[in-house]
């Protein structure tokens, strides 16, 4: 059984025990495997701005940790809502970057998590006349902040 047929059972299991009928499809992608949610409780599944989706793929990828070690990392999806924000945030970073060439100011972004913060890098990093920063601490939520060179 591969780790993210495991990964589906552990989140069928968690659905279940939260009493969310859904149909959990697993999908293979360039970053690795994504379990795909569909289900009339999408809004639930999803909680505010995706933080209950948040939560529950880090609750999955520790559960499936513990199993499997050295298993991959698992994306947890709700009927294309993580997809549709990546899109959204990688054409919000193509416009700040825009912004930022032709004022040759530098531009704050929204507070992002971690993985957010990771996909705007790498859609900054294909533009050689930007630089981008964000704070250093333990916040959970930090802003890049987007520099002309």
């Amino acid at each position: 059984m591969t780790s993210a047929q495991i990964a589906s059972k552990i989140l069928d299991a968690m659905l279940g025990h939260l009493g969310i009928a859904a149909e959990i499809e697993i999908q293979e992608t360039t970053d690795g495997p994504s379990l795909q949610i569909f289900s009339s409780e999408k809004e639930t599944i999803i909680g505010n701005n995706g933080d209950r989706l948040d939560d529950i793929q880090y609750l999955v990828n520790r559960i499936l940790r513990r199993q499997m070690p050295d298993a991959e990392r698992v994306k947890v999806d709700c009927e294309h809502f993580r997809s549709m924000q990546e899109d959204q945030l990688k054409e919000e970073v193509r416009e700040l970057v825009e912004l930022v060439k032709s004022q040759q100011k530098t531009y704050r972004m929204r507070p992002l998590n971690a993985y957010y913060r990771r996909l705007a890098y790498n859609a900054i990093s294909t533009d050689s006349a930007v630089s981008a920063t964000s704070p250093s601490g333990d916040d959970r939520l930090k802003r890049i902040s987007i520099s002309p060179k």
